[in-house]
């Protein structure tokens, strides 16, 4: 006899069949951060006046949690910048677990206290905390953050997290100062009990997302890995890495044609909020035309303007000679929100993403040395090649 069913979302009686609107929204309750990271797309300074007194006060972001409850919203994400440097943080968390959502946070750790701790292990938020770690040691870890007694901080709060038992993973970004830590950091991350995957890393960086700071865009470009060295870090473990790709050629690689977005950006299902009231389709789409200010517009007359992306298409000459052909679509990042940050626009191909999507195809024997994905029409036959090789067939 079965006693347990499980069951999707839009089967509870509550929805009477129907989907609910909004299965996850993302608010980053603010763009200042109490580090200064060298690579970082959003932060502004922890005491920016500016920026604090333009955030969304505390009843407005209430008011946003209201609404998205009533239309069957499940998880809000709070992120930022660094969302624990809000005085109300703990208000608006009590106030979204008792909304009925599972509340994820995304933090640096630094600022969780016994206090909070205490919060966590008493009201769980449901989801599994992400912390960020930039460094093993003092050194590089403040190299990367540029915020001196960072580093004893985060220790502090990642262990008030451990004796109260708060599930929480680690991920971590690969950048000059902690790139020989790898193998440290995840010797530690295997400490960790709600670990049950390696960690992941960010390696190929966005630009400034706001397009505000062009001098900080130059710095981050030269943090970016070369191709072939974020190929390295790829295929540390070669074979995991070949079987992971060859499994998503299967179902994800193929040229997009005109198509701009492909992405859950086009569902009404999910949404980015900044931390200034304008909901968005993603954290990474800043463009004004894709952009719904909250004050006035109910947030499910917002969300319903998203579907139109999927009608929207490319103009860019370029982009429809290379990316709209590519096959290797799939593999590479490039998308609308990756061309708005690095040139304005929301189709101008982003070369340094090609690079590195070209890199792994020619590395997975997708691709000769000078062969580009948009010119090969045989793309189906190599995959599937790849297909038969791991399973012992005939393809070396």
């Amino acid at each position: 006899m079965t006693y347990v069913k499980k069951l999707k979302p839009h089967e509870f009686n509550i929805w009477r069949g129907k989907r609910p609107l909004l299965g996850q929204l993302d608010i980053e309750l603010t763009e200042r951060c109490n580090n200064n990271c060298i690579h970082c797309c959003i932060n502004q300074p922890e005491n920016d006046a500016d920026a604090r007194a333009r955030e969304m006060t505390t009843p407005q972001v209430k008011d946003i949690l209201m609404q998205a409850a009533d239309i069957g919203c499940l998880t809000v994400r709070f992120t930022g910048g660094e969302p624990l440097l809000r005085p109300d943080f703990e208000e608006l968390y009590l106030f979204a677990r008792r909304l009925g959502m599972k509340v994820l946070v995304f933090t640096n750790a630094r600022l969780i206290t016994p206090p909070l701790a205490d919060l966590f292990a008493r009201i769980p938020p449901l989801v599994t905390i992400e912390i960020t770690v930039y460094g093993m040691t003092c050194e590089s870890y403040e190299a990367v953050t540029r915020a001196p007694g960072s580093f004893a901080e985060f220790r502090r709060g990642v262990d008030f997290l451990l004796e109260r038992r708060v599930p929480f993973i680690v991920k971590s970004a690969v950048l000059p100062p902690n790139v020989g830590e790898m193998d440290d950091f995840e010797a530690w991350a295997r400490t960790i009990p709600w670990m049950d995957k390696p960690p992941s890393y960010s390696m190929f960086y966005d630009l400034r997302n706001r397009c505000d700071n062009e001098a900080k865009n130059m710095y981050i470009r030269g943090l970016r890995l070369s191709p072939q060295d974020g190929l390295a870090v790829l295929t540390r473990d070669a074979a995991k890495y070949r079987k992971s790709q060859i499994e998503f050629a299967q179902k994800f690689m193929g040229p997009p044609g005109e198509k701009l977005f492909g992405c859950g950006a086009c569902s009404s299902h999910s949404g980015c909020l900044d931390a200034y009231g304008r909901l968005q389709p993603c954290m990474g789409v800043r463009a004004q035309e894709l952009t719904v200010h909250l004050a006035g517009t109910p947030l499910s007359d917002a969300l319903a303007q998203f579907p139109r992306l999927r009608e929207m298409r490319a103009t860019n000459p370029d982009y429809l000679r290379r990316c709209a052909l590519c096959f290797l679509k799939g593999l590479c990042e490039q998308c609308p929100a990756k061309s708005w940050a690095e040139h304005g626009t929301l189709d101008t191909p982003v070369a340094y993403l090609c690079e590195v999507a070209h890199a792994q195809a020619r590395w997975l024997g997708w691709l000769g040395e000078n062969e580009r994905g948009w010119e090969t029409a045989a793309w189906r036959e190599r995959i599937s090649q790849e297909s038969v090789a791991m399973d012992g067939g005939g393809h070396s």
